[in-house]
C-alpha cells in the first residue's frame, strides 16, 4: 500500500512540477504561435503553491524527492517575486506625486443591484486618496461625455486636468477610460487596437519643467459570459457533460484573450519606444506577470510593485481566481518610492497606488 502511494504521489510531483516548468514558457512564447504555456502562465501562483505543498510533504517523509519540485520553483524564482514581495520598502512619501490606478468596471451598472451604482462611492474614495494623477479604466457614463466629464472634474474637487476617451455602448451609455492630472496636460492621444473594444490613451504631462508621458491601458479582456461563473460554482453544481461544455467555451475565451493581448501589447511597446519622454505605464492588463503580454510592455521599463510593495500582489478580486493583472510602470528619471493595493471592494478589482519623484 505504501509503494502505491509513493508512486502515486510521485506521479502527481511530475506533472504539477512539468505544468510549473511550461508556465514559465508563457513569458518568452506568443500565444500567437502557441496558446498552451498561456494557460498555465495565468495559473502560476497555484501551481507554484501547489509544488510549495508538494515539498512540505515530502520534507515531512524525509524524502530526497523534495528535490523534484525545489529544483523547478528555484527555476523560476525571478516570477515569485513578481507576485509577492517579503521585504518592507521604506515607505518615503517625501517630495513625491502620487499616481492611482483602477478599474472601476462601469461602476457596477450593469451588475444586479436595482440600479444602485458604486460611482459616489468611488468618486468619494478618489477624492479622499487626493492622487495628482488618475487612471481609470471601465469608466462609465449617461448622456453627454463632454459633461460628464466635467462634472467628475468638479466632484474631484475641479483641480484636475483630464483625457478621456469612451465608446457608445447604446443609447447615452458610453464606456472607456480617463486620465485626470493636477499637473497641465500638453498633449493627448491615443493608440488604436483594431478589431478591439480595448482603449489605450497617452497623456504628456508637465511635471515641474519636465514632461512625462503617461499611458493609460485597458488591453483585450477575456469576454467571460455571465454562464461561465467561477471554477468553483461549475465543478461543484454541474453535471459532467454541462461541465465540459463550459470548460471548453472557457478555454475559447481565454485562447482569444491570451491572442489579442499579445497583439495589442506590440502596439502599445511600439509605441512607448518612440516617446520622446520618460513614461508611465498604468493600468490594467488583463495578463499576470507570467505572460507574454506583461513581460513584452515592461521589457525595459519597472514595475512599483516590485520595486517598493509588499506581501502578495493580487489586483483581482472576482468570480475567478484572484491574480495579478493591474500595474504602473515606469522609467527613469523616475524614482518610486512606495506602492500600496487599497482593499476597497467598490469593484472587481482593487485600487492601487505609487509614489515617485523625479531622479535629481
Amino acid at each position: 500500500m505504501r509503494k502505491i502511494l509513493y508512486k502515486i504521489l510521485l506521479i502527481v510531483n511530475a506533472f504539477f512540477a512539468f505544468t510549473l516548468l511550461l508556465s514559465y514558457f508563457a513569458v518568452i512564447i506568443s500565444p500567437v504561435d502557441f496558446a498552451l504555456p498561456a494557460f498555465f502562465g495565468l495559473a502560476y501562483p497555484y501551481l507554484l503553491l501547489i509544488n510549495i505543498i508538494l515539498v512540505i510533504i515530502w520534507a515531512m517523509l524525509l524524502r530526497f524527492e523534495a528535490l523534484i519540485s525545489v529544483v523547478i520553483i528555484a527555476a523560476g524564482f525571478t516570477h515569485f517575486s513578481n507576485y509577492i514581495k517579503l521585504s518592507k520598502p521604506s515607505g518615503d512619501k517625501t517630495e513625491t506625486f502620487k499616481v492611482l490606478s483602477y478599474n472601476v468596471r462601469l461602476f457596477n451598472f450593469f451588475e444586479n443591484n436595482h440600479g444602485i451604482t458604486s460611482e459616489k462611492k468611488i468618486t468619494q474614495f478618489l477624492k479622499t486618496q487626493k492622487p495628482d494623477i488618475i487612471c481609470l479604466q471601465e469608466f462609465f457614463l449617461l448622456g453627454n461625455p463632454k459633461v460628464e466629464e466635467t462634472l467628475l472634474v468638479a466632484a474631484l474637487g475641479g483641480d484636475y486636468y483630464s483625457h478621456m476617451k469612451v465608446l457608445g455602448s447604446g443609447k447615452n451609455r458610453f464606456y472607456g477610460i480617463i486620465t485626470l492630472s493636477r499637473f497641465p496636460i500638453i498633449r493627448k492621444g491615443e493608440i488604436i487596437h483594431p478589431g478591439s473594444s480595448s482603449l489605450s490613451i497617452f497623456t504628456d504631462v508637465l511635471i515641474q519643467k519636465d514632461t512625462f508621458r503617461i499611458y493609460n491601458n485597458h488591453l483585450q479582456s477575456f469576454r467571460l459570459h455571465r454562464m461561465e461563473r467561477s471554477f468553483i460554482e461549475e465543478l461543484t453544481t454541474s453535471d459532467d457533460k454541462e461541465t465540459m461544455s463550459e470548460v471548453k467555451s472557457l478555454s475559447v475565451s481565454l485562447k482569444k484573450g491570451f491572442v489579442k493581448r499579445a497583439l495589442q501589447s506590440k502596439v502599445v511597446k511600439d509605441h512607448i519606444n518612440q516617446s520622446p519622454f520618460p513614461v508611465m505605464v498604468v493600468g490594467d492588463f488583463n495578463d499576470t506577470p507570467v505572460s507574454y503580454a506583461y513581460r513584452k510592455i515592461r521589457k525595459g521599463l519597472n514595475d512599483s510593485f516590485v520595486n517598493s510593495g509588499y506581501g502578495a500582489g493580487f489586483t483581482y478580486r472576482g468570480n475567478y481566481p484572484p491574480n495579478r493583472i493591474d500595474y504602473i510602470l515606469y522609467n527613469d528619471p523616475l524614482i518610486n518610492s512606495y506602492f500600496e493595493i487599497i482593499k476597497v471592494r467598490y469593484s472587481d478589482h482593487y485600487p492601487i497606488i505609487a509614489y515617485f519623484r523625479k531622479k535629481i
